[in-house]
């Protein structure tokens, strides 16, 4: 055991990138991740794990004698692969193959024998978004989006155009069979074509007909080969064509007409160009989004409403609406009147809003031939309670207060906007077990909050990492949303100044005690690439040995620190070369527990002569003079 704890750590750097950092361009077929141990002998049971603090569950990658992936998180399911022989040649180093944007995080490469655990080192995974731009001029023909392989290709390939939106619009697929056609969009229907020799050179490039602005954005080229697929993404740029000079004689006339006839064009701009502002406080029961017209419409149109983001928030069509054509996020989360093609009342009730729609909705209303018929916007804006707090607080409270009468066997549940669950009350009490450990034994309800219908949230000792969107959210035994409600906490940055040549000066961190004994502290120069390690604590003991060399013998912790909760460290004899952003993480097993940073500024002194003159010499005595540099 003894040797597990004083195993000497080296990272296996790629020539490719600095030291804890690897960039990777997306669509690459794999990228290296590198952790290797020198010198330490093979021990039994010995397991690799691979890590990232942003995820839940967190595991990438894990290796033992058996093999272990059961608790992988699923967004690397079948993407992950270590060397066969790595717990023999101790090179942990992770292939992860199809790098995604999404990809991109700090991961932590760690050993364990079943009892303790060992962080080996962390590597910074860039994900580079790899893109052509093109430009097109208002007005032209048409425009190639251009995408390319290698020659040759298999008569079995196929090649899929997307606009990469959330809900993907496909633009065109190759081969263009009845079946496949059916899966293009309408709005691109007869105005795609691709190379007829496509195989043969490998150019899979796309030929958009008649672009105009709504066409602007990225569109993604996948290919897919065999089992290899490519992707390459592409951003058309929609450009005005220079104005004319002929054009400026009429444009002169057209403004004094238009001079004129300024109150009939400012009522048109008003009633058929603005868009509509609606506002509500998040927690609302519910918001209206209005859509009205004196228009006639037939009885077999369809209704359709999306946000910004093309996801389809409600669908009306045959008389009824369509839930199964509504994307997840709005699922029996929308409502619209009976009849609304006879009434011409195609207002929508969207429930419990929240700060991410905050955003521009627009009511379509298409003929059977697939024609608009009319289209109004609606711009919502959910205004989130906004709460701040200094970073040295001992507590901050999230208000969340009802009038609703809520039914007593409702679950009450506190996330972050990272979806961790920050508390969860339910069957009438906490429930810690679910809590994520950021957050555990930080925080407090009242009791009996249903009764009461007082759901504010008390946080214990908040940190900048707690500058965040906090939901409170309440369900029914059957599981539908009763109410939601957002709200916006900043804690304040911890900003220590103190005058070189100080003995000392204290970086403060604290928190809630009885911390688990096997965890382990460390603070870090965030400055630095990779960063500076400024002191450890491990295994009940300072552990110097780990420190950076610029440190050492130069920090102090409290003893028993998990015990008392109190991380503040003491840096003694501050330089101006000290100043800059120190973190203190705690872990247990590869998890975050805590986290701050403290912005520590050490002020320089200068000496200054004194250029007072008695008689004809000056006097010798300097002057002191403090200079924040």
């Amino acid at each position: 055991m003894k040797m597990l704890l004083v195993m000497v750590l080296l990272l296996h750097v790629s020539q490719h990138a600095l030291p804890g950092v690897v960039e990777v361009n997306e669509g690459a077929e794999s990228v290296l991740l590198p952790c290797e141990l020198h010198g330490i002998p093979t021990k039994e049971n010995l397991r690799v794990v691979w890590t990232c603090s942003d995820l839940s569950p967190r595991f990438v990658h894990q290796r033992g004698e058996e093999g272990d992936l059961e608790e992988q998180n699923q967004r690397y399911r079948g993407r992950t692969s270590m060397k066969p022989d790595a717990l023999d040649s101790l090179d942990f180093s992770l292939t992860l193959r199809k790098p995604h944007l999404s990809d991109s995080s700090n991961y932590t490469c760690s050993i364990t024998d079943g009892v303790n655990v060992r962080r080996v080192t962390d590597v910074e995974l860039k994900v580079k978004d790899l893109q052509e731009e093109v430009k097109v001029t208002e007005g032209a023909e048409s425009v190639i989006l251009p995408c390319r392989t290698t020659p040759d290709l298999p008569k079995d390939v196929t090649v899929e155009w997307t606009r990469s939106d959330p809900d993907l619009m496909m633009v065109h697929v190759y081969p263009s069979t009845s079946k496949e056609f059916m899966k293009q969009s309408k709005f691109y229907r007869d105005r795609t074509e691709m190379y007829e020799d496509l195989l043969r050179s490998g150019d899979v490039s796309l030929t958009l007909k008649h672009p105009t602005d709504r066409d602007t954005g990225s569109y993604i080229c996948t290919v897919y080969r065999d089992k290899d697929i490519l992707r390459q993404k592409v951003v058309l740029i929609h450009v005005k064509e220079p104005f004319p000079s002929w054009a400026t004689a009429v444009l002169v006339l057209l403004v004094l007409v238009l001079i004129v006839s300024a109150g009939v064009l400012y009522h048109f701009r008003f009633c058929f160009m603005s868009v509509y502002q609606v506002k509500v406080e998040s927690g609302a029961e519910s918001v209206l989004l209005p859509c009205r017209t004196t228009v006639h419409l037939p009885g077999d149109a369809k209704v359709e409403w999306k946000d910004n983001k093309y996801r389809r928030v409600h669908v009306y069509e045959n008389s009824s609406d369509q839930p199964e054509k509504q994307n997840q996020f709005y699922r029996t989360r929308t409502v619209m009147e009976r009849n609304p093609l006879q009434s011409r009342n195609l207002s929508l009730t969207l429930k419990h809003p929240t700060d991410v729609e905050s955003t521009t909705f627009t009511c379509r209303v298409y003929s059977k031939e697939g024609n608009i018929l009319m289209e109004k916007q609606v711009r919502l804006t959910v205004r989130v309670y906004q709460v701040e707090v200094e970073s040295e607080a001992e507590s901050v409270l999230l208000p969340c207060r009802t009038t609703v009468h809520l039914p007593g066997d409702a679950k009450v549940e506190w996330r972050d906007n990272t979806y961790r669950k920050v508390h969860v009350y339910e069957n009438s009490s906490d429930q810690p077990e679910e809590q994520h450990l950021l957050y555990r034994t930080r925080t407090v309800m009242e009791r009996n909050p249903l009764q009461s219908r007082n759901l504010s949230l008390t946080l214990k000792h908040p940190t900048d990492y707690d500058s965040r969107t906090f939901t409170c959210s309440v369900y029914s035994r059957e599981g539908n949303i009763l109410m939601e409600k957002e709200v916006r906490l900043t804690v304040r940055d911890c900003q220590v100044e103190v005058e070189e040549g100080a003995e000392s000066v204290l970086l403060p961190f604290r928190t809630t005690p009885d911390l688990p004994g096997d965890a382990e502290v460390e603070w870090r120069r965030l400055e630095t690439k990779p960063e500076m390690k400024v002191h450890v604590y491990q295994n009940g003991s300072d552990q110097p040995e780990d420190q950076d060399q610029v440190y050492r013998s130069r920090t102090k912790m409290n003893q028993d620190p998990l015990k008392t909760g109190d991380f503040s460290l003491t840096l003694e004899h501050p330089k101006h070369g000290d100043s800059g952003r120190y973190i203190c993480r705690l872990w247990r097993g590869g998890d975050l527990m805590r986290r701050k940073t403290v912005q520590l500024k050490v002020k320089g002194r200068v000496q200054v002569q004194d250029q007072r003159t008695s008689g004809t010499e000056a006097d010798p005595t300097p002057l002191m003079a403090d200079q924040s540099v």
